[in-house]
């Protein structure tokens, strides 16, 4: 029987950076990752890939906020491997309702440590780099965004954002840890051994069984199936969320913008026919309102053609995920490009002729109120980092240092408790559930 140090159970973002964190920062000898699939190819490559410190809670905000922090000192010491931008998120709205919603929940964001919010009427923005920018004004607005719609009244510019490339960051961690002999193991975990309470190791498909004092559960959408083999019920959902890439080869989404979010209900302006060959078709969801936002961004360097975009207007939600995951309907791409054009209008080029597309999705993994979770869990010695819906390549880093100091016995942060499986246990904590708020983006431009 091979023995491990800890034995992390999924080789996704939040696994990746959990062995980096055990390997390469807490020092724990012989780290071991088990995924019968190659690193960051089941949901971490089909991520939007970007981060922001913008949350209307303050444990998601403190989270964030170190997650980011230990992602720009690993861009030092990279020498930016994983190219890692700060251009920002612009949540767009032409409805001043929503845009006083945006300038609450940035003066709340606020509070709870995300920065300054800097009112903008008329001047330009500078180059501050932190808190927010409220543009109160289509002037202001237009005039440092000039190519959005004339429909845009206003807008929220989420500084601490951006966006870097999960698959670099996740090759750069995997490289350190295995330089400080962790390793990734090809195989499917299909029993966690205990004794007297505790874990003492994994058996593996293929008939190997790896000793360990500590499991970690970063085994995304098997997560679920992985906690019940230690009597752990994980309380999870999945939500199947698609991208689509595109070549702009009109040049129409311009390669300077940050992550552009239309906030405001969008109705596509089919033309009689397509509404009606849509209908009978059944994509009776893209012939009304659509509530959830749209959103976009380059993707690449300055000369690079590509765009990556999202618009989750067809939810798809199971108690357990089905394999393989829904494919996107075959109007995706046409749907998002023309949802997209409410904001950008030079995306109306493609109207007749769409550009080369490439879809793919995932599901993510989510608590009812929609926070992570992270820390120990059942016997001794197994632990959690999953349930980190589409933010976790945003809190990776952080999530994966809490996780590394609950298994070592280091010092904790304030928040720990909050990301704890054991939260559910609280009767006040879940009489208060539809109460949190975590800012979700599918819900921070819908109209409640």
């Amino acid at each position: 029987m091979r023995q491990a140090g800890a034995i992390v159970v999924g080789a996704g973002i939040a696994g990746v950076a959990t062995c980096y964190e055990l390997a390469v920062v807490r020092g724990v000898e012989e780290v071991i990752v088990v995924d019968p699939r190659p690193p960051l190819s089941l949901t971490s490559d089909k991520s939007s890939e970007c981060y922001r410190n913008f949350f209307p809670n303050k444990p998601m905000v403190e989270l964030t906020n170190r997650s980011i922090d230990i992602l720009e000192t690993m861009k030092e010491e990279s020498d930016d491997f994983f190219n890692m931008s700060r251009r920002g998120y612009l949540f767009v709205t032409g409805d001043p309702g929503q845009l006083a919603a945006l300038a609450r929940a940035a003066e709340a964001s606020s509070g709870y440590g995300a920065g300054p919010v800097r009112f903008a009427g008329s001047a330009v923005d500078g180059e501050e780099q932190t808190g927010f920018v409220v543009y109160q004004t289509p002037e202001a607005l237009l005039g440092r965004f000039p190519y959005l719609s004339d429909k845009a009244l206003g807008a929220l510019h989420v500084r601490r954002g951006g966006w870097f490339s999960a698959q670099q960051l996740g090759a750069w961690m995997l490289e350190q840890a295995r330089n400080h002999g962790a390793e990734v193991v090809f195989d499917e975990v299909v029993d966690i051994e205990t004794q007297r309470g505790s874990v003492a190791g994994v058996l593996l498909r293929s008939g190997a069984r790896i000793s360990a004092p500590v499991v970690v559960n970063a085994a995304g959408p098997m997560s679920k199936h992985l906690a019940r083999l230690v009597g752990v019920e994980l309380p999870l959902h999945a939500s199947l969320h698609h991208k689509v890439s595109f070549r702009d080869h009109l040049g129409a989404f311009p390669r300077e913008a940050p992550m552009l979010l239309w906030t405001d209900p969008v109705s596509i302006d089919w033309s009689e026919s397509e509404r009606s060959d849509l209908a009978a078709e059944g994509f009776h969801e893209l012939l009304g309102e659509i509530t959830t936002p749209v959103f976009g961004r380059p993707e690449g360097g300055m000369d690079s053609p590509f765009v990556e975009a999202l618009w989750n207007y067809r939810p798809y939600v199971l108690d357990e995920p089905t394999w393989p995951p829904p494919r996107a309907d075959v109007m995706f791409p046409e749907a998002v490009l023309r949802g997209l054009s409410d904001m950008l209008p030079s995306l109306a080029r493609y109207r007749h002729q769409l550009p080369y597309s490439v879809v793919d999705g995932a599901y993510v993994m989510k608590t009812p109120e929609n926070l992570p979770l992270i820390g120990p869990a059942g016997p001794a010695g197994f632990h959690l980092v999953t349930g980190m819906s589409g933010y976790g390549v945003m809190i990776c880093a952080a999530a994966a240092e809490l996780v590394g100091a609950q298994v070592t016995g280091g010092e904790l942060p304030g928040y720990a408790d909050k990301f704890l499986l054991s939260r559910y246990e609280d009767s006040d904590y879940l009489a208060g559930l539809d109460l949190v708020d975590t800012g979700e983006l599918a819900k921070q431009g819908a109209k409640r």
